[in-house]
């Protein structure tokens, strides 16, 4: 029944100017429209909406990822904008941050600035 609906990703943030200048100038999303308590912007087809939050207990797992082609050059993009890559104790990660799943898919991991993890992934069959 979902399948044919268009999915919403919801991502929480205590603070939206901070959000915006995120998403928005870091990440470049292009602004679909703004309300006091969210800012929705638009994740290549897929609303991304930064919903306001009183108070937020980060997860301590991915809550938002991206599919991209280039792995390397993302990072380099993102990294060139002022976003830190996470490195995780006790995984095989690169000099970029970068570990390869045993099935060949390559994942990188970074923050927003409420601390939610977001995560980049390159798959190994071309996905």
């Amino acid at each position: 029944m979902l399948h044919t609906s268009p999915l919403i990703a919801f991502v929480p943030s205590t603070d939206l100017d901070r959000s915006r200048r995120f998403f928005g100038d870091t990440l470049d999303f292009p602004l679909l429209a703004e309300d006091p308590g969210a800012i929705t912007y638009d994740a290549n087809g897929t609303k991304l909406r930064v919903t306001l939050v009183p108070a937020l207990a980060p997860a301590p797992f991915t809550v938002v990822g991206w599919a991209v082609a280039d792995l390397a050059t993302t990072i380099d993009t993102l990294v060139d904008a002022g976003v830190t890559f996470v490195r995780y104790e006790g995984m095989d990660q690169d000099e970029r941050g970068v570990w390869t799943a045993p099935g060949g898919d390559r994942v990188a991991w970074f923050h927003d600035p409420d601390g939610n993890t977001l995560s980049l992934t390159e798959f190994g069959d071309g996905d």
